[in-house]
């Protein structure tokens, strides 16, 4: 998105007016129970699948680590450990470099839809979003909410200007505007529009709504590879 200096300026003290006038401690607290709550139960009751995926993994590729650890930027660009099911080959990370002239996104993140680092099962879990579910473990310490903007890479942050990095004024999400309105096939630029939208607007019922089609996408894998 392109503001000038004045327009920057004005939605910059807007959004942080919200935060200091809006943010009620009630809303945060019953955000934070929220969360632990869920997160929780979510855990238990999702054993028996976490451990038949890690075997499904660990089938296809035994060279590699059943969870997939990733530095992320958090609130107030706090890096923190994010985890993830491994979805892609053992070495993915040093095929990057040669596959950047292949993103398929705008911005400062990386999208490919035929990525050949993905294995199969990798597939499977990304498209049902199997793959997000240990963040659960992030929600649990903190790290995360349940709802917020998706956390970035550090590398992504560096040429964020000042207007994008508003999105880490709260604590990131497992699901957001972002994942309900598109996924993948949104672009980095409204990405971060949307993202401020919740941020100026979030509220535990909007919360509550956002998880709510979030599940029902995971039965619907339009815009996510």
């Amino acid at each position: 998105m392109s503001l000038s200096n004045t327009q920057y300026k004005k939605k910059y003290q807007e959004i942080e007016y919200i935060l200091a006038t809006n943010e009620k401690k009630g809303y945060l607290y019953l955000k934070r129970l929220f969360d632990i709550i869920l997160s929780l139960v979510g855990i238990l009751v999702l054993f028996p699948l976490f451990l038949m995926i890690s075997i499904c993994i660990k089938l296809e590729d035994r060279k590699g680590p059943v969870l997939f650890s990733q530095t992320r930027i958090g609130k107030n660009e706090r890096p923190f450990t994010m985890f993830k099911f491994r979805s892609m080959v053992s070495n993915a990370e040093e095929l990057l470099e040669g596959l950047l002239e292949q993103n398929e996104t705008t911005g400062a993140m990386f999208k490919m839809k035929q990525d050949p680092r993905v294995t199969r099962v990798g597939s499977f879990i990304r498209k049902t979003s199997i793959d997000e579910l240990p963040q659960l473990l992030n929600v649990l310490k903190g790290d995360m909410s349940l709802v917020g903007p998706r956390p970035p890479l550090k590398r992504e942050v560096d040429i964020y200007t000042s207007y994008q990095k508003q999105r880490l004024l709260v604590k990131p999400g497992c699901t957001g505007l972002w994942q309900i309105s598109g996924r993948s096939n949104i672009g980095f630029e409204e990405m971060v529009e949307l993202d401020l939208k919740y941020i100026m607007e979030r509220n535990f019922f909007k919360d509550i709504i956002i998880i709510i089609r979030t599940l029902l996408l995971v039965f619907n894998n339009k815009g996510a590879y």
